[in-house]
């Protein structure tokens, strides 16, 4: 009988330990669900988008349970830092700045810079033209960045919490034109909001790497960047890439 409880015993720490190391593979994505294509909120509250599906991809083939946490933008990186989640996927450039606070995978797509405006304008993307605009983009980002290198002296830069927002302000008037991520905008300018609107000359700027990002030190990015590419070769990214683009993105 003694040593019968001995078996239990052991048998009870076995499937204790069992599922706590079950627990511990499960990872926490963090993102925006405000920046659609890449990631939103659906009309039944869940997150959705190219981001969060490249992300159940990843951990599909890392054999890994995963949730999504949504943040704000402006204290998404913090809030890697504090532990509420594991890993960012939210359509994040990959910078210097950046690289001082967290590590970044291998990037998942290229982007690139362009303005948006009214087509009923023929709005011009040189500083003669610009001098004086009124000018949107999202806080923290590349575009907001971009605006406040290379047009600070020119226009009046409004940056915003959000992508949509800013989309917002330019709908109502109150922006003469919008600068942020070319894919981001092609998507919007599909929508019934976005129907008066055009790209307007050519890309700012084209060559914008976004990648994952994890905590500095942490081994999850070397399992990450192995999925990567294990989905890319498969076919799994061109299924995911095709579902919201004509195009790739990669």
């Amino acid at each position: 009988m003694k040593s019968y409880k001995k078996i239990l015993l052991a048998a009870a720490a076995t499937l204790a330990f069992g599922a706590h190391a079950v627990a511990a593979e499960k990872l926490r994505i963090g993102t925006e669900g405000a920046y659609p294509p890449f990631n939103g909120i659906d009309a039944s509250g869940q997150v959705v988008g190219f981001d969060i599906d490249i992300a159940k991809a990843l951990c599909a083939k890392m054999k890994t349970e995963c949730d999504v946490v949504t943040s704000d933008w402006d204290g998404i990186i913090p809030a890697l830092n504090a532990k509420k989640f594991d890993l960012i996927v939210a359509s994040m450039s990959i910078t210097d700045e950046r690289k001082q606070a967290v590590d970044f995978t291998a990037p998942y797509y290229t982007n690139k810079l362009q303005f948006v405006a009214p087509k009923s304008v023929d709005f011009k993307t040189d500083n003669a033209y610009l001098k004086g605009k009124v000018i949107g983009a999202q806080r923290a980002t590349i575009a907001g960045t971009w605006l406040e290198d290379h047009l600070s002296d020119v226009v009046t830069i409004k940056l915003y919490d959000t992508q949509e927002n800013a989309y917002l302000d330019l709908s109502s008037g109150r922006l003469d034109g919008v600068l942020a991520d070319k894919f981001v905008q092609f998507d919007w300018l599909k929508s019934d909001a976005g129907k008066d609107f055009e790209f307007k000359g050519q890309p700012v700027y084209d060559n914008d790497k976004i990648g994952i990002a994890v905590r500095k030190g942490d081994p999850l990015r070397d399992k990450l960047n192995a999925a990567l590419k294990e989905i890319v070769d498969d076919g799994t990214y061109k299924k995911i890439n095709d579902k919201y683009f004509p195009f790739s993105i990669y």
